[in-house]
């Protein structure tokens, strides 16, 4: 009889197989260009940046030192890449793409994107979703720290066109929020409708008694469709406001959503008057704990809870606002 952890392993083979087998159909001829995977993958890494550490490209990668410096050579040759001792540390060496090297990465990237972009044409919208969420969770428990909203990483920078904007909500982003956390949290950590039911009453409440002066809520918006969403409510004293449902969607993870929501809270609440701003998440949203601690949070207290169908830990996280101490 297999055991537990024995299933748990077969499934990650599983997967991993599945998945290693779809990129080698995408990656067929590697779309249709005179280069290996693994060429295609250098030149990736080098047209994130201007120039970076052959070491970096190479614990990068996870490439062997020989193997790579062949790599590289060979690049050189065709004239892709160059190369020139490390002026920090002239035991190393720096690596950079030519302006050549530069167009065919540019040239790569576009057709990488086209045949995911026809991958996911396949799949009807709410499947795009399910899948955007679920590689969401699989990067996070990796510990990927660019998921959840964090700041731009190398490679992840937006597309052309693709500016976030941040705005008030129109008539039916309140329901979108709702059904956005409800499916999210259910789809990457397994919550049940308790959890939607509670987004509902907070969404109901703000829609009824909110006060226009000193509450306020925001929807960040990628190319017109709505990717996240955070609100700034009164608490329970005259001076403290509360951050509520920071949420960014997987598709808009990386691109410094959930700090430019939260930034937007805090300059809002400094504005209006109050002088604290508290919070409460749970300790398994490791991504949004992230974006709190960066925007100037402390966590202040801690408590274990049974909620949303799982044992949790729930946190208090608070900051002063404006010249509070």
């Amino acid at each position: 009889m297999i055991d537990s952890s024995q299933q748990r392993v077969a499934e990650v083979r599983a997967f991993n197989r599945f998945y290693t087998a779809l990129l080698g159909l995408l990656e067929a001829d590697h779309l249709h260009l005179p280069y290996t995977l693994t060429e295609a993958r250098v030149l990736f890494e080098l047209g994130q940046v201007e120039q970076v550490d052959l070491l970096e490209v190479r614990q990068r990668l996870g490439l062997d030192a020989g193997y790579l410096t062949r790599l590289v050579t060979k690049l050189g040759q065709a004239g892709l890449v160059e190369r020139e001792r490390s002026a920090a540390d002239a035991r190393r060496q720096v690596v950079r793409l030519t302006g050549t090297g530069r167009e065919t990465y540019r040239e790569l990237s576009r057709r990488s994107s086209e045949q995911i972009g026809e991958l996911l044409g396949r799949l009807p919208e709410p499947s795009q979703q399910r899948l955007l969420a679920a590689m969401g969770t699989v990067r996070e428990a990796l510990g990927d720290p660019r998921v959840g909203g964090g700041e731009p990483q190398p490679g992840d920078e937006p597309q052309p066109g693709a500016a976030v904007r941040l705005r008030a909500p129109a008539p039916g982003d309140l329901g979108w929020v709702v059904s956005r956390n409800g499916a999210l949290y259910a789809a990457e950590y397994g919550w049940n409708e308790d959890y939607e039911a509670l987004v509902l009453r907070i969404v109901a409440d703000y829609a009824e008694h909110r006060d226009p002066a000193r509450e306020a809520a925001w929807i960040a918006e990628l190319d017109g469709v709505p990717v996240g969403c955070v609100f700034c409510v009164r608490a329970g004293e005259p001076d403290t406001a509360k951050l509520r449902l920071l949420l960014v969607e997987p598709s808009a993870r990386g691109l410094g959503v959930g700090g430019r929501l939260v930034d937007e809270c805090v300059r809002f609440a400094t504005e209006v008057g109050y002088r604290r701003m508290v919070l409460w998440t749970n300790d398994v949203l490791t991504s949004a704990r992230r974006i709190y601690t960066r925007a100037g949070f402390e966590l202040v207290d801690a408590e274990k809870h049974h909620s949303f169908g799982y044992d949790l830990v729930g946190e208090t996280w608070s900051r002063p606002l404006g010249g509070a101490r």
